[in-house]
């Protein structure tokens, strides 16, 4: 099998929250696109192990990806081990992304920057013709892109995510465990049930207004930031200025 673009996320919403917009995008443009969590997201304050994964899969389907893949390397603790590295390098292999989109190297949940290791490193071994264990041909990337979550970055480059906004509050929308507040959810976790950021208007509020000042570096409603560790190969410079210059103003 062969994935234009394969989007990594520690926990079964992180793709969804970082760079769900972008691949709803890709998938308008043709690309194929697959989605993959690192873990069942088992430590998560509200909801079971098996409604997450159900509503992991719908949110993936959302997105347009063509397949949903859930490994089990430890939430709320995210392993680094030979087995973790194993079975992502296996699955690198296996859908020989051309691209992959991976959580930030700098974040307030200790599980992303873990899981920002392991995928920057996976992608690399994945590659090694001699790195034995996994299955599959040797297969590395060509562009692997780290997406925002909690911490605000610098971006190396922003998505305009405008035109599938409301595609994407869809696709966050089907966790609903964890976003009883997400528009069209309507749901009101019980009276004792323990207070948790994502579960709370103000969060969803900060989904909006993050993407809002992303968009309005690059002069567009909303977009969704990423970061590169290294330099991009541009053949044409044109195509980095689609839009014409602001007039006036500041």
């Amino acid at each position: 099998m062969t994935i234009d673009v394969l989007a990594i996320g520690a926990h079964p919403d992180d793709v969804e929250l970082g760079c769900g917009g972008t691949l709803l995008r890709l998938g308008q443009a043709g690309r194929v696109t697959a989605v993959l969590s690192l873990t069942r997201g088992e430590a998560g304050t509200l909801g079971t192990t098996e409604q997450r994964q159900v509503e992991a899969q719908a949110g993936a389907e959302r997105l347009g990806a063509r397949e949903f893949v859930m490994l089990d390397c430890g939430d709320g603790g995210l392993r680094r081990d030979q087995s973790s590295e194993d079975a992502l390098i296996s699955e690198l292999r296996r859908l020989r992304p051309r691209v992959v989109l991976g959580p930030p190297g700098f974040d307030r949940h200790p599980d992303h920057e873990r899981a920002h290791r392991l995928v920057r490193d996976c992608c690399y071994y994945a590659g090694l013709g001699k790195r034995t264990g996994p299955g599959g041909e040797p297969h590395r990337p060509s562009l692997v892109l780290w997406y925002m979550l909690h911490d605000p970055v610098a971006p190396t480059l922003v998505v305009d995510v405008t035109p599938i906004w409301d595609q994407k509050l869809a696709a966050i929308a089907a966790h609903r465990s964890q976003f009883p507040a997400a528009p069209g959810n309507g749901i009101a976790p019980p009276e004792d049930a323990p207070f948790t950021r994502a579960s709370s208007r103000l969060f969803w509020d900060a989904i909006e207004g993050r993407a809002r000042h992303f968009g309005l570096m690059i002069g567009v409603e909303r977009g969704e930031a990423f970061v590169c560790d290294r330099p991009l190969a541009v053949d044409d410079l044109v195509l980095l200025a689609p839009r014409a210059p602001e007039e006036g103003g500041r």
